[in-house]
């Protein structure tokens, strides 16, 4: 199995951001066919696979405004207002995701995307872990 890890600065406010071109160019240099295992290992985020720059991120971060509101509500009550949602998100939002790889590419639909989803406001920096596993 190879393995990277990838660092992301998400600032502060909650973002969906696109780490396609990470996970496409260590798919193409880590081998032929097989499976890359993307991983957040954090608390606070998850990664999804959407389509991107139409609109959907926005609709993402909204509907999760929605379900997860960034008020007092929340038992985990430590740090900015609603930092508790930012706990509760990787239920509905995993920090995983499990892509195929055929040929050294990444074998997404049209309009798939992977992305990192953050809603924590107090932590702007990030790591991705990239895994591939040979087919």
């Amino acid at each position: 199995m190879k393995s990277t890890v990838v660092r992301v600065t998400t600032g502060d406010r909650q973002v969906v951001h696109d780490i396609t071109g990470e996970c496409e160019r260590f798919a193409a240099s880590a081998g032929d066919d097989g499976l890359l295992h993307v991983f957040v290992p954090h608390a606070t985020a998850g990664i999804a696979l959407i389509e991107l720059g139409s609109g959907s991120d926005d609709d993402l971060l909204a509907a999760l405004e929605d379900l997860l509101p960034s008020d007092d509500r929340w038992r985990h009550a430590h740090g900015s207002r609603g930092h508790g949602r930012s706990h509760v998100m990787p239920a509905l939002v995993p920090p995983y995701a499990t892509l195929p790889v055929v040929g050294g590419r990444l074998a997404l639909g049209t309009w798939q995307s992977v992305a990192l989803v953050d809603l924590n406001v107090d932590n702007p920096d990030r790591q991705v872990r990239l895994s591939f596993l040979a087919g």
